[in-house]
């Protein structure tokens, strides 16, 4: 397992592997000290090098491990090492996704490429690599646009442009991104279809709705950004996207583990692809499904991989949402205003509250999605879900000073 520490949620599938049955070795460029308790208890061992990004030397590492003790299957769930576990894979022989598998998965415009060869609706883009690319593509694709990398992930380094006067001004701030794709706006809403996969079948399938789009919460400090799992995926307005997720799946030729795309329902039904990863959503989404459905999604994932099956049945049985919050101010937290009367009205409903402390130093809000702590509330009924959500991000309030 490839960083079973970091980021954070990687320590819980490093957990679910071992409560699969698998013995586990983790390889990390954290110390084993550094290691949250649930990744350590579950390794039986442990390799620390010094970068991951060191490819030649990290393989060097691998086959040296490979000779002493058997190694049947190398999985990574953080997209930056994805291609390292790829090419791990390819050296030992093992099954997985080949390095031309993962490339689709890493670089957004080869990604569109393949699902505009399969008949599938994508955004209109291009990808760029100089200032004058960028200009020769906006004035291809018109206004708004986004510009984002080809191999980002969530929101980095992603802008929507609305005119030229703009463009002009992001180009400076991105110039640290080597390739961009330049891209359609979609007017829609925004949702995700995420999956676990064994042997090309959707053994499992989670739908969540954001409020508002990623590209908004990007620009707005006030806002609370909010994830929502729903709970009943065959309702009609969800059918396009359901049925778009799968043929991404197969077009891309995806077989085992999770997956994380994103898509867009226009105003007039219309579904249009966003992009899709090989690894399961970040910003504690899994956490959010977990409680939509009273399972672990760690250890089904694990399940998925050893097993090709998901032992215990999985039921959507809420409606869940996250609701991350943004303190006011900086330095540190000085207040929490309106957690008590709205855990008075909610409590039930609410379970997971995760709010810096007073005290803390408030976290830089462009930097994590988690910002200063979040709020998970569930309801099997979704305007009540939707209420709650609301009411947490417009009356719960963090200050710092």
């Amino acid at each position: 397992m490839i960083s079973p520490g970091y980021p954070a949620e990687m320590a819980f599938f490093t957990r679910g592997l071992a409560r699969a049955g698998a013995t586990v070795i983790g390889l990390g460029d954290q110390s084993a000290d550094a290691l949250p308790p649930p990744a350590r208890d579950a390794l039986t061992h442990y390799v620390h090098v010094g970068s991951l990004a060191a490819d030649d030397h990290v393989a060097g590492v691998v086959r040296e491990l490979a000779r002493r003790t058997p190694v049947d299957a190398v999985e990574c769930l953080w997209e930056p090492y994805m291609l390292l576990a790829a090419r791990l894979r390819e050296e030992l022989g093992l099954p997985g996704l080949t390095v031309a598998q993962t490339v689709p998965f890493r670089d957004k415009e080869r990604m569109k490429q393949l699902l505009d060869a399969a008949g599938l609706r994508t955004p209109w883009h291009t990808q760029a690599r100089t200032v004058a690319d960028v200009w020769a593509a906006a004035e291809r694709v018109g206004y708004p646009l986004i510009v984002k990398p080809i191999d980002g992930a969530g929101s980095a380094d992603t802008y929507r442009v609305e005119g030229a006067a703009e463009l002009d001004s992001v180009l400076p701030v991105i110039r640290h991104v080597p390739v961009v794709s330049v891209e359609e706006f979609v007017d829609g809403e925004e949702f995700t279809y995420d999956t676990i996969c064994a042997g090309g079948q959707v053994l499992f399938e989670n739908i969540c709705q954001y409020h508002p789009r990623p590209l908004v919460t990007k620009m707005h400090e006030w806002i609370s950004p909010v994830t929502l799992a729903l709970r009943d995926l065959d309702d009609p307005g969800l059918a396009g996207g359901r049925e778009l997720g799968l043929n991404v799946i197969a077009a891309l030729g995806f077989r085992d583990g999770f997956t994380h795309m994103e898509w867009y329902r226009k105003a007039g039904g219309e579904v249009v692809f966003g992009e899709i990863g090989a690894r399961p959503p970040g910003a504690r989404t899994v956490d959010v499904m977990n409680y939509a459905t009273d399972a672990d999604l760690f250890t089904a994932w694990a399940q998925a991989l050893t097993q090709g099956r998901i032992l215990e049945p999985v039921t959507r049985r809420y409606n869940a949402a996250s609701i991350f919050k943004r303190a006011s101010g900086a330095g540190r937290i000085v207040d929490v205003v309106g957690l008590d009367a709205l855990l008075a009205e909610y409590g039930d409903h609410v379970v997971a509250v995760e709010l810096l402390p007073v005290g803390a130093p408030r976290r830089d809000w462009r930097a994590t999605l988690i910002a200063d702590g979040m709020v998970i509330v569930r309801h099997p009924d979704l305007p009540q879900t939707l209420e709650m959500a609301h009411r947490f991000a417009a009356d719960l309030r963090l200050y710092a000073a």
